[in-house]
């Protein structure tokens, strides 16, 4: 120990040493060589703090916390890495993702280096700062859906920096829903009656009733608009009657088409064409005009979709179009139609065939659901009206089989006549 004392005549420790304004300090180096220091006005838990100072916690407990973070292999100071360094060393190590992703990495970074909350020390970061931020995106006028895509970015963040032994604890590990208000608009399914609706206002405007076969596509094969504009003239067998799905067509932002695999390994499939969809699918083929230079994107070519300059449309095509249709729609009619997108079309399709009792399994797989779950959860939307209808069914063919055992029944009394 050092033979030098404090202005109370205390031994100070070695590292330990009193600035002549009284406060106390302790010097160290750390994991990475680097010299730091620990500040405080009391030496000892028992000091008081000086007038007009804060209190802390005494130099001699921050020395004990700093020597069990060190025996633990903790890192101090969280490597000295602040929120935003953790999110960019966290997304630079992530390699093979899609461009999707890789978007949404971009986007959360931006998000992060705008907030005073990125330059917040990770070690620093509290669960109580951790909920007051995604608290205050949302109050800042954030989507429920963007905080949703930010914390799905940043917590894994922060267990990679708990794995590197840097922090203790992960501070955003807690349910969202708990925090911010879920005021997303839930994407669902329109009912029969507004889809023939909607369909038959297609197929007989001027304008729209070009776009009636994809449209219809979208509503009956349960189609991610992904793999719906990634089609090609080769994907569709005629002769066996079903669509093959084995990719998907993107445009990054820098409008450079790509060809990706299914969202999922579910996503490979076969989906079964039926008489309308076959008819929509040879109009379309026999309409689809024929560029001089067919675009070709990663070694396919042929797609059925093509925007006005000769280029595969994209998501983003039927996504405008459909606004635009809902729109008109709307402003025709009295009784207005919701807001219908590619994903609305994907639901609609699924929900039916769940009300018509088609087996969960073989769902699943029409969907490309890689989670059972998630096809379970469209039964589970079925409603009072969807119980009616079920029970209406059942009773219909309760009705029918009693009527055929009567029949059954006076037959074979007239059988048992003419015997006798």
């Amino acid at each position: 120990m050092s033979d030098r004392r404090d202005n109370k005549n205390r031994k100070l420790w070695t590292g330990e040493s009193q600035d002549k304004d009284g406060r106390y300090v302790y010097k160290y180096t750390d994991a990475f060589g680097k010299r730091k220091a620990l500040y405080s006005w009391r030496l000892t838990e028992a000091d008081a703090a000086p007038k007009g100072k804060r209190k802390d916690l005494s130099l001699r407990e921050k020395e004990k916390v700093l020597q069990k973070e060190v025996s633990d292999g903790i890192v101090p100071d969280g490597g000295n890495m602040t929120v935003l360094e953790l999110v960019k060393r966290y997304v630079s190590q992530k390699r093979g993702v899609r461009h999707n992703t890789e978007a949404n990495y971009k986007f959360v970074i931006n998000i992060i280096a705008k907030e005073p909350f990125g330059q917040k020390r990770i070690d620093k970061v509290k669960l109580s700062d951790a909920k007051a931020w995604l608290i205050k995106l949302q109050d800042d006028g954030r989507g429920y859906s963007t905080i949703h895509t930010v914390r799905g970015v940043i917590r894994p963040a922060f267990q990679m920096a708990m794995d590197d032994d840097l922090i203790r604890r992960n501070p955003f590990e807690f349910q969202l829903c708990t925090v911010v208000v879920n005021d997303s608009v839930t994407r669902e399914a329109i009912t029969r009656k507004q889809e023939r609706q909607f369909l038959d206002f297609i197929k007989n405007d001027k304008h729209f009733c070009r776009y009636y076969d994809g449209i219809y596509i979208l509503f009956h094969t349960g189609l991610r608009i992904s793999e719906f504009v990634g089609l090609t003239i080769a994907d569709i067998d005629f002769k066996n009657r079903k669509i093959n799905v084995d990719h998907q067509l993107q445009r990054k932002r820098n409008m450079e088409y790509i060809i990706e695999e299914t969202k999922t390994e579910a996503g490979v499939r076969q989906i079964p064409m039926t008489d309308d969809v076959y008819v929509c699918f040879r109009r379309i083929i026999e309409n689809r005009p024929r560029p001089k230079n067919e675009p070709m994107v990663d070694g396919k070519c042929g797609f059925l979709f093509l925007d006005q300059n000769g280029n595969p449309t994209v998501a983003m095509h039927w996504e405008h179009r459909l606004k635009h249709m809902v729109n008109r729609y709307n402003e025709i009619y009295r009784l207005q139609m919701p807001s219908i997108t590619p994903h609305v079309c994907r639901h609609t399709y699924c929900s039916n065939m769940a009300r018509s009792g088609m087996n969960p399994k073989t769902l699943q797989y029409l969907m490309g659901h890689s989670d059972i779950g998630v096809t379970l959860n469209t039964y589970t939307h079925l409603g009072l009206e969807d119980a009616q209808d079920e029970l209406g069914r059942i009773a219909e063919i309760e009705n029918a089989r009693r009527e055929m055992d009567k029949l059954g029944g006076e037959k074979t009394q007239e059988m048992f006549r003419v015997m006798g």
